[in-house]
């Protein structure tokens, strides 16, 4: 591997870190920032639903901009608004405020997702092996940090900016250093090289099966992010403090299982791995469900991280390799079913839960992840130009920057 392609890859996975404690951040804090803005119980979902709808915005709006802007660029300048967006969370005094910077920070979060995605397929393709699950191990690094500091602020009874206002401080410059190195498509093939498929057009058809993986998958994220602690308090008895914890142990559990899943797909598969993730979020769900107590429980989320996390990296590095010609445009297209899946998870859970049961409603989950294992083939490598099921590495010329600066 050449130093364009190495850099490239470590500049995009602090990137991934990045937003990963940025989010966390803040949705680790919502009650926090519901009590300073005075949100009412009945107008706050109104307010997280805008979130993942913006970013969807956002998403569909790149597809658009990649076309004349590198993703690198987008990248470059959607992170540090985000990270702005969330202090203005923070600082903000008035609604109007809130709503101005929640709108911010979806509609940056919508082409941040989308451009780190894309330029993490496009390495992939260079490195010609499995690094996706890599970034979204960072993603998951990021989420443990940013929910320990959350803690650290809760503990302290810190004001919200005063949580927020050092992290920004120290990512904001640190990201906009570390972008000079990332590195687009075609700063990592040659220049006499076609990509395979230039020009292809994206077939919504053939994508289909993987916008619905990804809608499953997070809905199964987010019953995780918005319900767990809620579950093993009100549902499983367990203390105040015990219920902070599901959503930092499924993060690390995603941590560990994204840090050896590019392993198991170079040796097993993506098709087998992504079946393997979907039994065992299966499994999560169910035992989650039965779960006499809170110990059962936090051994459901455990499975739940290690289930879930691979889904989504080999649903994008399935993307890329399904419109190798067309890349950027398919993982635009199919981020926005990252924000459906937000959107259905919280409040299918929270309406069977009040209408049925709570332990009922974790069984609905199950079965939508199950769906997974009828497009596991779509995940299978496509056979390329060079007669293989996989694409061959490329070249770099290291005298090459990322955007030439």
């Amino acid at each position: 591997m050449t130093d364009v392609l190495r850099r490239g890859r470590g500049s995009l996975a602090f990137s991934f870190l990045v937003q990963g404690v940025a989010f966390a951040l803040l949705v680790t804090r919502i009650p926090a920032i519901q009590d300073r803005y005075g949100v009412s119980d009945a107008l706050l979902p109104a307010f997280l639903a805008a979130v993942p709808i913006l970013a969807g915005v956002g998403s569909v709006t790149t597809e658009r901009l990649v076309k004349r802007v590198p993703p690198s660029r987008l990248l470059r300048w959607s992170q540090p608004v985000v990270l702005l967006a969330l202090l203005g969370v923070g600082a903000g005094e008035r609604m109007v405020e809130l709503g101005v910077a929640l709108a911010a920070f979806g509609l940056a979060v919508g082409v941040l997702d989308a451009s780190m995605n894309m330029l993490g397929v496009s390495l992939q393709r260079s490195y010609g092996r499995s690094i996706m699950l890599s970034f979204h191990a960072a993603y998951s690094l990021g989420g443990i940090v940013g929910a320990s500091l959350a803690w650290v602020g809760a503990h302290w009874h810190l004001a919200l900016w005063v949580s927020y206002l050092p992290v920004v401080a120290v990512l904001l410059p640190t990201v906009l250093v570390g972008s000079r190195w990332y590195a687009d498509d075609g700063d990592a093939a040659p220049v006499a090289e076609e990509k395979a498929g230039e020009g292809q057009v994206v077939a919504f058809k053939l994508l289909l099966p993987l916008c619905l993986v990804m809608t499953v998958a997070y809905i199964g994220d987010s019953t995780v992010s918005n319900w767990s602690a809620k579950y093993l308090q009100d549902v499983l008895g367990s203390s105040e403090q015990m219920a902070t914890v599901p959503y930092n142990v499924y993060m690390v559990t995603t941590l560990l299982g994204r840090t050896i899943g590019d392993f198991g797909v170079r040796r097993f598969g993506a098709v087998a791995v992504v079946r393997g993730g979907a039994l065992v979020a299966a499994g999560g769900f169910a035992v989650v469900a039965a779960a006499p107590g809170a110990w059962a429980g936090m051994l459901g989320f455990t499975l739940l991280g290690l289930g879930l996390c691979v889904l989504v990296p080999q649903t994008f590095a399935a993307a890329g390799r399904l419109f190798p010609g067309a890349s950027d445009a398919a993982v635009a297209r199919l981020n926005v079913f990252n924000y459906v899946g937000f959107l259905i998870g919280s409040p299918l859970v929270g309406a069977l839960g009040d209408a049925w049961s709570y332990r009922g409603a974790m069984l609905v989950p199950m079965v939508l992840v199950l769906v997974t294992l009828v497009y596991a083939r779509s995940f299978a490598a496509q056979p390329d130009r060079y007669g293989g099921g996989h694409e061959r590495p490329r070249t770099v010329d290291v005298g090459r920057g990322s955007n030439g600066l």
